[in-house]
Parts: structure tokens; sequence; C-alpha cells
């Protein structure tokens, strides 16, 4: 064999590289199992949290049977409806001495109010005092006008809201605002869309009861106008007041004041330009997303929520922000004050003015805010 055939024949020595082949297996195997029991243990975590989910779904019944409401794109908050922190200019007033002090009157310069615990106080030179209670006796004399327990056609007066006196006293326009639902109830009335409020009417002199107008969902608010010629009712639910004309020519008819509302109104009181206060604890974001807007139309997801809430834990996804909306003569807007967070003025349900100031009722804090209308 000649030199060339000999270093054809050859071949070039490669380099062995050690490795743990025997071991690789091993190590790939091992993996694979630990792989195998996390996504058994998160099945099994899944399965665990989930089934009771949907046991709570198919065997608890719902405390509310919602039908589909038909609600307007809200208004966009632009112009007078343009967001600001005008309620933050206000100061808080007898802070952890009320709760609830949702609505508010005033004889002269003294103050009165009702509280969430069943008082009726008087606010006077600093001064908390309970001058009646409801529940466990009256502090002092009450007169009983008409008792709950007494059916006006055909229903009892499960939950009397507001009211609105004539200045002769002798006619009380109130709201009844549902005779399935009590006060403490309210969210699940908002949510369930319950048609079943009404606008009264009691004559002090005859001691007559009158139903003005059946069928509201959630009546809350009423107002005589400055003429009384009519009433404003505002009716939560659907984000409108309505009217109804109780002298004149137009006695006994009713209409939509306004509706489309940036909020969902609470009471509404006179104001001095001749227009009206109308409080709201949360509003219908446009741009933004409105929890109660979204749901409206969707009953079956009301169903599941209250199935496996409580309202209390609801009511904190509801958006926190303190609406107060002036309106003109003939509903339309003219300013709005907001508190976007509701950092000092919380879950704002009225807004009275006396003094040059707005006084401003809340159905959960435990203080009033006072609010001068030269910040505003």
């Amino acid at each position: 064999m000649s030199e060339a055939d000999g270093l054809r024949q050859r071949r070039p020595l490669r380099p062995q590289v050690v490795t743990d082949d025997g071991r690789a297996p091993e190590a790939k195997d091992g993996s694979s199992f630990s792989g195998r029991v996390f996504r058994a243990t998160f099945l099994m975590l899944a399965v665990s949290l989930v089934l009771p989910l949907l046991g709570a779904m198919l065997l608890l019944d719902s405390p509310i049977d919602p039908q589909p409401l038909s609600l307007k794109e809200p208004p966009l908050l632009l112009g007078v409806l343009q967001p600001n922190t005008k309620l933050r200019e206000a100061e808080r007033l007898f802070e952890n001495q009320l709760i609830g002090p949702e609505s508010i009157a005033n004889i002269g310069d003294v103050l009165f109010t009702g509280t969430a615990d069943g008082r009726v106080v008087k606010l006077e030179n600093g001064e908390v005092e309970t001058i009646a209670r409801f529940g466990s006796g009256p502090c002092s004399e009450v007169k009983l006008l008409l008792s709950s327990e007494t059916p006006i056609e055909g229903r009892k007066l499960s939950f009397v809201n507001d009211l609105t006196v004539t200045r002769d006293g002798r006619k009380i326009y109130f709201t009844d605002s549902s005779s399935k639902w009590q006060r403490r109830d309210y969210l699940l009335l908002v949510m369930e869309g319950t048609d079943d409020g009404r606008l009264l009417e009691y004559d002090t002199e005859t001691k007559e009861v009158k139903v003005l107008l059946d069928h509201l969902q959630f009546p809350n608010g009423v107002q005589l106008s400055p003429a009384e010629d009519f009433v404003l009712v505002a009716e939560t639910t659907m984000a409108r007041i309505r009217r109804f004309y109780v002298s004149g020519l137009m006695k006994g008819g009713a209409d939509l004041f306004v509706e489309n509302l940036p909020g969902f109104p609470d009471n509404i009181r006179a104001s001095s330009s001749g227009g009206y206060w109308v409080g709201m604890s949360t509003i219908r974001p446009n741009p933004g997303f409105s929890m109660l807007d979204f749901l409206s139309q969707r009953p079956y997801l009301k169903r599941m929520i209250f199935k496996l809430l409580s309202q209390e834990t609801v009511v904190k996804f509801v958006r926190r922000h303190s609406l107060v909306l002036e309106l003109s003569d003939s509903g339309a807007f003219r300013r709005s004050l907001h508190d976007p967070d509701g950092q000092v003025a919380a879950y704002v349900s009225e807004a009275h003015e006396h003094d040059g100031h707005l006084y401003l009722g809340s159905f959960r804090a435990p203080f009033l805010c006072r609010l001068r209308l030269q910040d505003a």
C-alpha cells in the first residue's frame, strides 16, 4: 500500500466529549413528572373553586327577580356636566355624631334631619339633640298622621321615603318607594327594577289618602314647584324625574320633567334661582363604565350576583362619585358640582339650600356637609 493510500484510509481523531448520558433521561422523566403533579394540583384547586360556585348558582335562590330595563345612553359629561372637584370645598359638620342624615329641613337657622338609626334630630349651636326616635318609642310628643299598616288602595306602605308640604300645611305629597322592599333593601329595589312604587297625597283636614301615580320604579325625592301647581318625583332606577300636576288646567296630568340624567337621582329641593337641586350618590359616566347601566339589560347577571354576594359587598363595586345637579325651572341642566371619589362629600342624597350655603345630606355617611355657594 502506498503512502498516499495509507493517508486516505486514516481518519482524524475527534475529541471525545464526556457527558452524563446515563442521567439525562432520568432528569427529563423527573421534570415531566413534576409538570404532571403541578397540572393535577391546579386542576383540583380550580374544580374545588368552580364546583361550589356552580352549585350555588344552580341551587341557591336569588332574592331578586329582575326584568330588563331600557335606559338610554348616558349624556356626555361635557359642558355644564364636566366633572370638577367643587364639592371637595365643603366642610364636614357633626362628624361621627350622625348616621346617614339623608334629608335636611330648617326653621330659621335651626336645622333638622332624620338619621338611618331612626332618629329625628335638631342641630343648633353645634349641638345634636334627639327630638324623636322611631322603633323604640318617641322622645317627645309625636302625632301619627297615617299608619303604614293601613292599606292604601289594597297595598300597605312599606318604604315611605320623602315628602313635600304645601305652604298652608293642608296637603302632604309623599312617596312609597316599594310595596315589596324596605329602606334597608334599597339596592335590591334598584337592581330588580320593581315598578310598584307610588306617589301619594294626604289631606291633613279630611285624612284622605290618594294615589296620584303608580307603577313607578323606585320613586324617591319629591318637591312642590314654587307655584305649587305640580310635584316633581325622582324615579331613581330609571335616572329621570316625573312631574304630576296638582292644580291648574293640567291638574291630574303627568309628564317627564327630565330624563336620562347623568346619575341616579335621590332627593329634589328648590334652589334660590327658581330651579331645583338634585342629589346623586353615583353617576353614569360617559365616557366610562356604569355598572348599573351595564346590568340593566342583563337580568341573569343580576340574579347570579345576588346569589353569591351581599348588598354591602355589591355597593363596594358601585362608583363612589357624588354629584349635585342644578336644574332650571324647565328641567335644563344649569350647573353641576362633583366629588369624583367621594373624598369629602360621600354618598350625597340631598342638597338643601339655606342662607347662602348648600347643606349636603347622605344616606350612609356619618356627617353632614356644608358648602358655600360662593365657592361653587
